[in-house]
């Protein structure tokens, strides 16, 4: 029989040490919980150094109102605080920090030393705790403002020390916490200090364009989007990327309320809901969102680490954020805006594979005598928005130039026979059935009970099966059965050398991104080399890459558009695919859809769209409104 405990209270020590597990989590929770302190107490200049990812060293320094010596012991204290002084002050919280809990936390997982002159002060003090318990105080003659030091965070808890990730990745989490907290306070200067190297500094009254410069890549910041609405006394205002840049991550989704840096699902939902139509699965926008409530209607004191609130009225700030993002992206269709056309201008070369590279989809045994069709006019296009600004080679069309938006095919008209005369269709790609003489042998799929019919808009692929209408979207057929080849071959890292190498030169955040992808990049046949720390050298690329794409795909890595080895070769295969608007002969078409019937998970895009749309007789009757 299990023996009865008695109750007791806590001592002290072990009191704080709970207390610091619900607040000092890592080395990143004590940046953010001293930075908040400094802006408390209004400090214009927040200087923070970190050495050993946190663990050796947390150093904040800032020239705030300071505290009063005969204050410093109480600052360690917990539950001791200037923030609030009654229940009504509860309910309205206007500060970042009003527990007291942040200092005496730290104080017992560290040795923690703060230095501070108060405002008009002729001197300060320090007061150093170790494990929780003062071992030192006394006079001091620092700068006015407060100094903050940690050093030895977790030696004295080695069961929260082993839980700490790699000092690279700790000392990123600092900067990712700094950076979030400097775009809510333009009028203060930052700057960050790690391993003795400066990694950035921030001005005083920087505009939140130009501080997210600092962190974010070119490409990214080129289009993002001003909006500011406001609804029955709530404000949601900030930047919010075009639809062009998305990526395959939501870390660029930064969410604040009222100056405040939350995680809320509520909030994120509203945001995405804004992109609702413009995204396709598994993409994210990036915005930096600040709403702003009035404070007795928001509830900041839902989580220890002050990262979750509870909204009084939900459906508002619903609403209000919603419209904002609305907004910014409404802007996006007003005429003049610089924006890319839906889908490219006819006339790209027919589909061909190099010299001397056998392409993944087109069997050997290709139809002699298929003559391809003729490429219509080509007409300069436009530069996206979105598309890399390295260097002056060749623009390419980016997927999202003729993909923005899936858009079902049954919008577009479908004659049952070419125009009379054989002249283009007005508005649209000729229709190109295939031919009477191919039609019983050429146009049969193989192995199959499918009949290929011709091609629509230069982009869908025409089939019957049975009594059922079938268009596949080329492109996104040609993607799933490239995406698959790479995935079977995925290490061997084929390349084609360059004559002369390509030159990038690189944002500090997209020096991190290639570093990090640099043996993915390596795997998919990519030959990179380092000139320096803010330029690169790439001397070969994949076989199914020339020289224009590989540039425009090694832009979108660098913007981080792709997390995984898996994400990179999807980007990959659709750089590669043949796309929207191009015509293809009979044999191409029947070789690609024979051997897209044969990949699998067929049926959807990498990206998550459909690649083939069926409508049987009942629904051609529904179409035309026989019932």
């Amino acid at each position: 029989m299990k023996t009865r405990k008695t109750i007791r209270i806590l001592p002290p020590g072990l009191k704080n040490q709970i207390a610091a597990g619900e607040v000092v989590e890592r080395p990143a929770s004590v940046v953010k919980e001293l930075v908040e302190n400094s802006l408390d107490a209004g400090a214009t200049r927040v200087d923070v150094t970190v050495e050993g990812g946190g663990r050796a060293l947390i150093l904040v320094q800032d020239n705030g109102q300071g505290i009063p010596a005969d204050e410093l012991n109480l600052a360690v204290t917990r539950h001791a605080t200037s923030k609030i002084a009654s229940l009504e002050d509860l309910s309205a919280i206007g500060s970042f920090g009003f527990r007291g809990e942040a200092l005496p936390s730290i104080g017992s997982v560290s040795r923690l030393t703060v230095t501070s002159r108060a405002e008009g002060a002729e001197e300060g003090a320090f007061i150093e705790v170790r494990a929780g318990e003062v071992a030192a105080e006394g006079p001091a003659a620092p700068a006015a403002g407060t100094r903050v030091e940690v050093r030895e965070l977790f030696a004295a808890t080695p069961a929260r020390l082993k839980f700490l990730k790699a000092e690279s990745t700790e000392n990123k989490r600092c900067q990712d916490t700094l950076m979030r907290v400097s775009l809510a306070h333009l009028a203060a200067g930052f700057s960050l200090t790690m391993g003795g190297r400066e990694s950035f500094r921030l001005p005083q009254g920087q505009a939140l364009a130009a501080r997210l410069q600092t962190f974010w890549p070119p490409a990214v910041c080129r289009d993002l989007l001003p909006f500011d609405a406001e609804r029955d006394g709530y404000r949601a205002h900030g930047l919010a990327g075009s639809p062009a840049t998305a990526q395959g991550r939501g870390d660029r989704i930064l969410l604040y309320v009222n100056g405040r840096p939350v995680q809320d699902k509520m909030m994120l939902s509203a945001v995405r809901q804004a992109y609702k139509g413009r995204l396709i699965s598994r993409e994210y926008p990036q915005v930096a969102l600040f709403l702003e409530v009035p404070p007795a209607e928001v509830d900041v004191n839902v989580h220890p680490a002050k990262l979750e609130v509870r909204f009084l009225e939900e459906n508002r700030v619903f609403s209000v954020i919603r419209s904002g993002i609305l907004q910014a992206l409404a802007t996006l269709e007003q005429p003049g805006a610089a924006l890319a056309d839906d889908f490219p201008a006819p006339g790209h070369a027919p589909f061909s594979p190099r010299p001397g590279v056998s392409p993944t989809w087109l069997p050997s045994a290709a139809e002699p005598g298929a003559e391809p069709a003729p490429a219509a006019p080509a007409k300069a296009m436009r530069r996206p928005s979105g598309a890399s600004g390295f260097g002056d080679g060749p623009k390419f069309p980016s997927y999202r130039e003729y993909q923005a938006e899936y858009r079902p095919p049954r919008d577009l008209p479908l004659p049952v026979a070419p125009p009379p005369g054989g002249g283009d269709a007005p508005a649209m790609a000729p229709f190109r059935p295939v031919g009477l003489g191919e039609a019983s042998v050429s146009a049969r799929l193989a192995g199959t009970d499918f009949t290929y019919l011709g091609q629509v808009a230069d982009t869908y692929l025409v089939l019957r099966r049975g009594r059922d209408l079938v268009l596949v979207d080329q492109h996104a057929a040609h993607e799933r059965v490239l995406l698959a080849a790479m995935r079977e071959a995925r290490t061997r890292g084929d390349c084609q050398p360059l004559a002369l190498p390509l030159e990038l030169t690189l944002h500090p955040s997209e020096a991190e991104a290639v570093q990090e992808a640099w043996e993915a990049l390596r795997a998919q046949g990519f030959r990179l080399e380092m000139d320096g720390p803010a330029r690169l050298l790439v001397r070969a690329v994949p076989p199914t890459l020339d020289a224009g794409e590989a540039r425009e795909y090694l832009a979108d890595v660098l913007a981080e558009k792709a997390r995984t080895l898996d994400d990179l070769w999807t980007m990959l295969s659709c750089k590669s695919a043949i796309k929207a608007g191009q015509p293809l002969a009979v044999d191409e078409a029947l070789s690609l859809l024979e051997t897209w019937l044969a990949t699998p998970e067929k049926d959807y895009c990498p990206h998550g769209r459909p690649v083939a749309v069926t409508w049987s007789p009942a629904d051609l009757e529904r179409l035309f409104k026989r019932k």
